[in-house]
């Protein structure tokens, strides 16, 4: 199998189909839902879960069987239906130039769920090709133990320090010394101190891999 071309993908307006409204689908579904991509999904039953991101205008939800029709005008589509079903739709999706994955049927998929850790705007995403999905979700649990929910506020500080910085009247060579030290919390806040104009109303809160505040 070749290998898989690692990205962040912006789904927002993006027209997407799931189908099928169980337990996997469902999660399949959680994984779209805050993207800001239209979802379209297609079941003959789903789940309460389901149902209540439909009440709430978060998904399109439709209780009948797939046609072929539903794929027109998608971006990407996820089928987590019958063996038969599932074969339709990637066949489907290829014949109109769609992404497309069958859950646990990796040589029918065009793209994978990754086993995400998430902490704000901080994402660490872990593929296995396909080959161990269980492996994946181990990694994420010890990467989940190592970068604690302290690092949301800890990347979003940085990113309002970036903003400041680019923003300033600093030379480029200048800026891009900060740029370069923002990782290291020590470092920056050595160099922001030696820039009063920058170092006003900044202030970095330390944070250990638990998010608890020192």
């Amino acid at each position: 199998m070749a290998n898989l071309f690692p990205m962040f993908l912006k789904l927002t307006g993006k027209q997407c189909l799931v189908v099928g409204a169980g337990k996997v689908g469902g999660s399949k579904i959680s994984g779209l839902i805050d993207t800001g991509a239209r979802i379209h999904v297609v079941a003959m039953e789903a789940s309460d879960r389901v149902r209540e991101w439909a009440n709430a205008a978060k998904i399109e939800l439709e209780l009948r069987a797939f046609s072929a029709s539903d794929l027109d005008g998608k971006f990407l589509a996820v089928a987590t239906a019958s063996n038969r079903v599932n074969e339709l739709i990637y066949r489907e999706a290829q014949r109109r130039g769609v992404l497309c994955n069958v859950v646990d049927v990796p040589e029918y998929c065009d793209f994978f769920y990754p086993a995400v850790v998430q902490r704000g705007d901080l994402q660490i995403a872990i593929s296995t090709n396909g080959q161990s999905p269980s492996l994946a979700q181990k990694l994420r649990q010890q990467l989940e133990r190592q970068f604690g929910p302290g690092y949301a506020e800890w990347v979003k500080q940085l990113g309002e320090t970036r903003r400041l910085i680019l923003a300033s009247e600093l030379d480029q060579e200048r800026k891009l010394e900060l740029l370069h030290s923002l990782a290291s919390r020590e470092a920056l806040e050595a160099e922001l101190a030696k820039i009063p104009e920058l170092n006003t109303g900044i202030e970095l809160e330390t944070t250990n891999a638990k998010g608890e505040r020192a």
